[in-house]
């Protein structure tokens, strides 16, 4: 898959086109990939999809922006992995978004991307104010001969598919109903970096996992499967949160005691897949407490996975 972020590298040939943040690429965004994949082998053009970096939100509204599902990373890897041919990130900041909703379309989409054809999710608003929307679209469409489609809302036991879900699912711990929204476990993944060695020293050491943004969606002590850059699947348990009991920085930690595992991991890229929600965080009277807490959410998570396993 080719990642560009300037406009005039997209410019080799014609795309079929879609647009989106694509957060958690669940379900929904899954289903118009599928639609994207599918028109752009019929019209014989590249399958590209167009999103934006920062999110929207984080620009205009940081304190009540959405926590992230997906770092940019992760959300590419994900793309790829969907068969995405080209993808542009497109810078989002003030410039760009005071764009008029018709030189959005004429400069960006028919210029600089080749847009052959567009698939746009019902709900989907674009330019300055927000003032594009689909009948806008279908007025260009007319006007420059572009092919145009709306993807209907995707739901699944008459709930709609959407990261606003996934996200109020992680949330509540309802990893299993996140899953199926996901279409898989939920997942965060960055490299492994030195820590303070604390779990080391009480007898349960972790691999800390660098976190791209502070305000993971979901936080606890979780049954866990790893994925290490080497393909390497191992199982553990985690711990992402604020460390109430050791900690006071407020600031968000991923830690997983990997069993049965005595390497380095250090420099590795690591992907963690959240199967089971053990407990909240809590903050504990001594570190002999902690202690022996972490050894029953281990034993959980053993026992959760061993079940899983033979199921």
């Amino acid at each position: 898959m080719r990642v560009c972020r300037t406009i005039s590298a997209l410019r080799q040939s014609p795309t079929a086109l879609t647009i989106g943040n694509f957060d958690g690429v669940h379900q929904g965004h899954q289903a118009m990939l599928a639609r994207l994949k599918e028109r752009s082998r019929a019209l014989g053009l590249s399958a590209c999809v167009l999103t934006f970096e920062p999110h929207p939100l984080e620009l205009f509204a940081p304190q009540t922006a959405p926590t992230r599902l997906t770092s940019l990373r992760e959300k590419l890897e994900l793309l790829a992995a969907h068969g995405i041919e080209r993808v542009h990130v497109s810078r989002f900041n003030r410039a760009y978004a005071s764009r008029s909703p018709q030189d959005f379309i004429e400069r960006v989409l028919l210029e600089g991307l080749g847009m052959r054809w567009l698939l746009i999710g019902d709900d989907f608003r674009f330019g300055a104010k927000r003032a594009g929307d689909f009948s806008l679209l279908q007025e260009a469409s007319r006007k420059y001969g572009f092919g145009l489609e709306a993807m209907p809302t995707i739901e699944q036991e008459g709930v709609r598919v959407s990261s606003s879900a996934v996200r109020a699912a992680l949330a509540a711990g309802r990893l299993a109903e996140a899953e199926a929204l996901l279409g898989r476990p939920y997942s965060i993944s960055g490299r492994v970096v030195y820590g303070d060695k604390l779990g080391r020293q009480i007898g349960f050491p972790t691999a800390n996992v660098q976190l791209r943004h502070n305000r993971p969606p979901l936080s606890g002590i979780f049954a866990v499967s790893t994925l290490d850059g080497r393909g390497h699947r191992r199982d553990g348990a985690a711990s992402l949160g604020l460390r109430p009991t050791v900690d006071n920085s407020g600031r968000a930690k991923l830690e997983v005691h990997l069993f049965d595992f005595a390497g380095d991991l250090y420099g590795q890229h690591l992907r963690i897949d959240f199967l089971h929600k053990i407990r909240d965080e809590e903050k504990f009277p001594s570190l002999d407490a902690l202690k022996a807490r972490i050894a029953q959410d281990c034993d959980i998570a053993r026992e959760f996975l061993a079940a899983k396993e033979r199921a």
